[in-house]
């Protein structure tokens, strides 16, 4: 059986309609899921402003307590166009100065103000990025050897082993193959066991 579509302001008008016709309101609130308090409230909305008080209300605040008075807002942005070089600390300062009478923003909302009426620039970060240096193209074997620890894997007995090679670049022979444990470990004092491998 598919399921059956609903919306919020047929379900409060069946409800006030049944309300209307005489059913108790415990009952009928109970029936459609809702708890008496809403039950009166959906009813007095009925009573006092008629269908209307049916529909969804909107969930945003009548006022915000923290919100800048448009005065200032609009006083920030003069002082960034006749200023453009100025930034939020400098603006921040300035207002204070001029009206040392009037709450003075944070740094941070007057950059949120300069940032709102794009009178910001960003700029753009250049990420660091890590550069090896470039290897030169060995001639013969001995030129060039290159150290290169493998990454990690588990021995048998659940620890952790860190292989480096050295190796030859150019007849790629394999000079030391050492094993290294975590540093937490195995400590600095203990030698690691070196193997050579066989052309």
């Amino acid at each position: 059986m598919p399921w059956r579509e609903c919306n919020p302001m047929d379900e409060r008008l069946k409800f006030i309609a049944r309300l209307l016709d005489g059913e108790k309101m415990a009952g009928l609130c109970r029936e459609f899921g809702i708890s008496r308090k809403t039950g009166y409230k959906i009813l007095t909305r009925y009573n006092e402003i008629g269908l209307e008080g049916l529909t969804d209300r909107s969930r945003r605040p009548y006022r915000h307590a923290n919100q800048l008075p448009i005065q200032v807002e609009a006083q920030i942005v003069r002082l960034k166009k006749d200023k453009p070089s100025w930034g939020a600390p400098k603006i921040r300062e300035r207002l204070s100065r001029l009206y040392p009478d009037v709450h003075t923003p944070a740094i941070s909302t007057v950059h949120a103000v300069l940032d709102r009426h794009d009178l910001v620039k960003r700029r753009t970060r250049r990420r660091n990025r890590a550069t090896g240096t470039a290897l030169c193209a060995p001639s013969q074997p001995n030129d060039l050897w290159c150290a290169d620890y493998k990454g990690e894997f588990m021995l048998a007995d659940r620890r952790y082993c860190y292989p480096l090679t050295i190796t030859d670049s150019a007849s790629r022979y394999v000079f030391a193959f050492r094993q290294h444990g975590p540093t937490s470990v195995c400590p600095s004092s203990t030698t690691p066991s070196t193997t050579r491998a066989s052309p």
